[in-house]
């Protein structure tokens, strides 16, 4: 059946319209990305099978142009479009944290940091550096490791802190085992880094965890 023989509560241009995006499933937001199936699939069905295929929305999303553009449902246009719409998302994200608005909501630096991170093949240690409104001042990846991990340096941390003149700061690294757990090494460093910014009278706000599904939070964790 075709999505316009669909009751049109079930659509999903016209559940989007009435509730918003935040309402629809990864198959009918892809759905109406692509506009139309494949023969003989609603776009809903194509978007099903897209993200079977690939293991979930992060499995698809995670692939450069020139893999999505092989997928069948997809191809060259299609391809191109997503990446451009991701990295639309991604811009508009930093925007809203570098226009002078403080980071009251700790979802927002998580979900920066889930864009930037979750989709390296290698782990990354980045820091939001903050003023005393908790206002950002600049964001930097300052560690990059293996597979199995990076090396974090207090002391360098210690000296961009100073570069940028912060009260505050926010960590964030990704786990490409897609584990969003913290490791007893995360809850390690975390723990050195805080000490070593006490000491310049510099707060850890929180790290969080990147990885599947929504960034973990080591300060919701209670671990800071």
């Amino acid at each position: 059946m075709h999505i316009r023989d669909w009751p049109l509560h079930e659509r999903p241009r016209e559940k989007l319209l009435a509730r918003g995006a935040a309402f629809l499933s990864d198959a009918e937001l892809l759905a109406i990305f692509l506009g139309s199936g494949q023969r003989g699939q609603s776009a809903v069905d194509t978007g099903r099978h897209l993200l079977h295929e690939k293991n979930g929305l992060r499995g698809l999303l995670d692939l450069s142009a020139k893999e999505l553009a092989k997928l069948k449902g997809l191809g060259p246009a299609r391809a191109c479009a997503l990446m451009a719409a991701l990295e639309l998302g991604t811009r508009h994200l930093a925007l809203r944290l570098e226009r002078g608005e403080a980071l009251t909501d700790p979802r927002k630096a998580g979900d920066y940091f889930a864009r930037r991170l979750r989709s390296l093949p290698h782990e990354v240690f980045a820091c939001m550096f903050l003023d005393n409104q908790h206002q950002l001042l600049a964001y930097e990846e300052l560690f990059t490791g293996s597979l199995e991990g990076a090396e974090v340096h207090p002391r360098e941390v210690l000296k961009n802190c100073l570069k940028h003149n912060a009260a505050a700061v926010i960590f964030g690294h990704n786990h490409p085992s897609g584990n969003p757990q913290p490791s007893a090494a995360d809850r390690a460093v975390t723990a050195r880094l805080k000490q070593a910014l006490a000491l310049l009278d510099i707060r850890c706000l929180d790290h969080f965890i990147i990885g599947d599904g929504p960034p973990t939070s080591m300060a919701e964790l209670g671990l800071l």
